[in-house]
């Protein structure tokens, strides 16, 4: 009798666990010969207020931790991605890129563990970049230091659903802060294999959470999820106009990339500014001789 194979059941990555939807719900991921693949967690709102909690929770511990502990922590996740680089190769052709968006998988997967290493490689710095120690005119010793915001709400593209979710989560978390991602909603399998990774890494649970599911459903409460204190998402201006009212209501930091102009195979998709429009600058005064 031949033997059946085992095949993955996927689950989403929240808190340090694979867990279901709350729902139940999956949506099935085909591939591009409209193959059916594996039923995918269709997340909800719950799914989304169960994650904010998770990373509410991991935050303050994250945030102490130093910038050179931070960068080796994302340096080993590359070292991992690089082990397992052709795994998250097949997953990228599983779903094929979208129309006029194609690209060769292995050089995402390259690029994807680049811009882990760039931002191994800014965690103990960006500090001394964006601090400061301010001259004024008094009998005050004034500096501005960095402070993580705390949970930023990420949303991937479609047309790169590995290089564009690691292109908006490593910046924010570089930084001490905690991130609740919704995956590609195209192709949302390289999320998974990325949780699983995430899992055997160094990176604390509920650091990073990954979500899967309709856009449609999960943006306005990410928009209005008072908890959230940032958003950072490649989308377009439908779904920008939502985030944007709900961010206004609630007060939170936004930054948003059109999936046209919003390039994430470019070098100007990483750098300093991506990491100084997650983080809060605070001014201290001190008497001097106080």
């Amino acid at each position: 009798m031949p033997r059946i194979p085992v095949t993955k059941t996927p689950k989403v990555y929240v808190g340090g666990a694979f867990i279901r939807s709350e729902s139940a719900r999956t949506f099935a991921l085909r591939d591009r010969a409209g193959e059916f693949v594996a039923n995918i967690p269709q997340c909800t709102r719950k799914d989304l207020r169960n994650a904010v909690e998770a990373a509410a929770k991991a935050g303050p511990g994250w945030a102490k931790r130093t910038g050179y502990n931070r960068g080796q922590i994302l340096y080993r996740l590359a070292e991992m991605l690089e082990a397992r680089a052709g795994e998250l190769r097949d997953s990228i052709l599983i779903a094929g890129a979208p129309a006029g968006k194609k690209r060769d998988a292995a050089t995402e997967v390259a690029l994807s563990i680049d811009r882990l290493v760039h931002y191994a490689g800014w965690a103990d710095k960006y500090e001394h970049l964006l601090g400061s120690v301010n001259p004024v005119s008094g009998p005050f010793f004034n500096f501005t230091v960095t402070e993580p915001m705390g949970v930023v709400g990420v949303i991937a593209g479609d047309a790169a659903p590995l290089l564009a979710l690691l292109s908006l989560i490593a910046p924010a978390i570089v930084s001490g802060n905690t991130v609740v991602a919704l995956a590609s909603e195209h192709n949302p399998y390289p999320a998974i294999l990325l949780g699983e990774l995430l899992a055997t890494s160094d990176l604390p649970g509920g650091v990073v959470n990954l979500l899967t599911g309709f856009r449609k459903e999960m943006i306005p409460t990410y928009a209005s999820h008072a908890h959230i204190r940032a958003l950072s998402a490649i989308c377009g201006p439908d779904d920008g106009r939502v985030l944007a009212m709900g961010a206004a209501d609630s007060v939170k930091r936004v930054r948003l990339k059109d999936p046209l102009s919003g390039n994430v195979w470019s070098d100007d998709a990483q750098g300093l500014e991506w990491i100084r429009a997650l983080v809060e600058c605070k001014t201290t005064w001190h008497p001097v001789g106080a």
